[in-house]
Parts: C-alpha cells; structure tokens; sequence
C-alpha cells in the first residue's frame, strides 16, 4: 500500500508474513506490529520499539512518533492493496464506527458470506462478510474499538 508523506515522500508498505517492509526512498525498514488499540500503535522498526499514534478523516491519516506529527495520503486513484499475497485480501471498514463483535479469531478458516465482524455505525448493524472461502490471517481489531472509513478490519488469505 503506498502512501505520500507532505511533501510528495512515498512509503511504500508491502506485508512479509507477521511483519511488514516500509521501503522509504532508497531505505527500506521491517516493521512488526506488537500491539494496535485506540490509534496507539507499538511497533518493532529494525529490532527498535517505537511507540506510533495514528488518526485518520478519509484518505489521509496523523502518524505522530518521537512528537513529531506527519501526514500521510492514499495516492489518487490508488486501489486497496492485496497484501503482497496473490490470494490474500483485506476488508475494511466502509464508514466510521464501533466494533461490535469479532466472531473469528486469526488461523480460523471462513467460508464466503460467513459474517467475520459486526460494526455499529450511525445506529446501523453493518455485518463485515468473507468475500471467499479461505484462513484468517491477521485481525486487526478488537470488539469495542473504534475504527475509521477504510480502515483495514481484517486479512484474509484463501485456500
């Protein structure tokens, strides 16, 4: 998924199985997510924690680290990434709101229409579904937590 700092920056984040590669210009850092809850983001960079607090209105997204805030936006025209994975795909959030229940857990194996997540939105039920048969690989969120528009919810990998 890329992204542009201010200043036209790209960060290029492409998933490596638990961990992601940032490639930042000619530089290229490994990031494993430890913990994300409430827009607080503990992160292992090259073997270094770092704490990130991250918001976001639409395509753009707040990254703060060290005290230092960036800003960082979706290229126009550019399509959600499938996670480096020929067959792996994320699901996002389609509006603001709160996650009402998780009903799979990571490694589980889903069948397509199978309900993963359930949000609250506007006093709206809008039930996140699997787009195919295949394993959850990662789940990025939590009942009770509240996400953004096109946060990514969930990923996962088919059969």
């Amino acid at each position: 998924m890329k992204f542009v700092f201010e200043g036209n920056y790209e960060v290029d984040l492409t998933p490596t199985g638990k961990t992601y590669r940032a490639t930042l210009g000619e530089k290229t850092l490994e990031v494993e997510i430890l913990r994300a809850k409430d827009g607080k983001l503990d992160l292992l960079i090259d073997g270094k924690r770092c704490t990130a607090y991250v918001s976001s209105e639409n395509a753009k997204r707040w990254v703060t680290v060290n005290g230092q805030t960036r800003v960082l936006t979706k290229p126009a025209g550019a399509k959600r990434r499938s996670s480096g994975h020929e067959h792996a795909s994320e699901l996002a959030a389609p509006m603001p709101g709160q996650v009402r229940a998780v009903n799979v857990s990571e490694g589980d194996a889903v069948t397509k229409g199978q309900t993963l997540l359930v949000l609250e939105a506007m006093k709206m039920e809008i039930r996140i579904q699997a787009r195919r048969d295949g394993i959850v690989m990662k789940l990025f969120v939590q009942q009770g937590q509240t996400v953004e528009r096109e946060q990514v919810l969930i990923e996962i990998e088919a059969n």
